[in-house]
């Protein structure tokens, strides 16, 4: 089938249709790949590029156990690949590539609307032989803040960049209250920039909510991430 075909005109997949999801563990990746399931489309996996050594995923510095217990509860297979800044965008590529040889067709992406990114991740696909699609591209912010709510996710703050986003909304809800209170700080209300990152902790298409704990912030490369781990593990 061609990269191009079977899509809906929204850019979520067509139904039946086996698509993989970039897999930050944040709200974006989750809205996106809600779209595509509620699209009708065929999940086959969840993949998230991971720093060198596999340990904390590269974006958001997540921990591995914490990525593949949200893919537990997501019932889906979860794949990491390990990447410097450096070898990202061949690893990319490499890990769209594994997947089209085992039959998925398109990859959901959470991109908004930063035309740079999406031009990259389209010629990634593309060196793949993959379908890029874009289930939230230039949706409003309130329209993605009304889908959050109505749809019944949670999530918390797991990164502020240092300098634009205080330290103080690390471990906050992800709710209309945060959503207002960055807008009113001055920066994008959905950190399209990396203003800030979120982790996911429940809500559909999730069999059940994940506990957390939360340890010690880290300033790394100008943004504080706060240590977070599934409630229980050591």
């Amino acid at each position: 089938m061609s990269p191009q075909a079977s899509s809906n005109a929204d850019g979520t997949p067509s139904t039946g249709t086996p698509f993989v999801c970039s897999w930050s563990g944040g709200k974006d990746a989750t809205l996106a790949l809600d779209r595509a399931l509620r699209a009708g489309g065929d999940l086959r996996f969840l993949f998230t590029m991971m720093a060198e050594g596999g340990e904390r995923s590269r974006s958001h510095g997540l921990r591995r156990d914490l990525l593949a217990t949200q893919a537990e509860r997501l019932n889906v297979s979860w794949r990491r690949f390990e990447a410097s800044w450096e070898s990202y965008e061949e690893t990319f590529v490499e890990a769209l590539s594994l997947f089209r040889d085992e039959g998925v067709e398109e990859g959901v992406f959470g991109d908004l609307d930063v035309e740079a990114h999406r031009t990259w991740v389209e010629g990634a696909c593309k060196r793949a032989g993959l379908a890029p699609r874009f289930p939230l591209w230039k949706r409003s912010r309130s329209s993605l803040f009304a889908a959050w709510r109505d749809r019944g996710f949670r999530g918390v703050v797991i990164a502020v960049r240092d300098g634009v986003l205080p330290r103080r909304l690390l471990g906050r809800s992800v709710d209309d209250d945060l959503f207002r209170e960055i807008r009113a700080l001055g920066a994008d209300a959905s950190g399209e920039a990396g203003e800030y990152h979120t982790l996911v902790t429940g809500g559909p298409p999730f069999s059940e909510t994940i506990g957390i704990e939360t340890g010690e912030a880290v300033l790394r490369d100008g943004v504080w991430f706060l240590d977070v781990r599934v409630e229980g593990d050591p």
